[in-house]
């Protein structure tokens, strides 16, 4: 099970390249060193609420985008969610999601 550092620091990895972004770049613009953006991705570092904040702004993301990581999770936690998830909803819906996850199946 990954830490909450090391997902948090994988999400703003995945959300960095989404946008086109090298470490450097994004380091220039919340005002750090590549190295310390390096640090965070790898989850060795925990960056300040404030430099959260800068991050998210740099990425054009609202904060709570930060944190929605449950899709870097290990396959089990990962299932054991959608399971949930599924469980929750109606019988139609649930046929649906069986469907289209069978499409991926093939």
């Amino acid at each position: 099970m990954k830490s909450t550092k090391e997902l948090l620091g994988a999400r703003i990895k995945e959300l960095r390249k989404s946008c086109g972004f090298s470490q450097e770049r994004l380091a220039e613009m919340v005002g750090v060193e590549p190295k310390h953006i390096s640090r965070i991705e790898v989850g060795s570092s925990y960056p300040s609420l404030n430099r959260v904040e800068l991050i998210a702004k740099a990425l054009g993301r609202p904060m709570k985008d930060l944190f929605d990581f449950i899709h870097l999770e290990s396959p089990d936690i990962r299932a054991a969610n959608m399971e949930n998830m599924i469980k929750g909803m109606k019988e139609e819906h649930q046929r649906l999601i069986y469907r289209i996850v069978g499409a991926f199946r093939e």
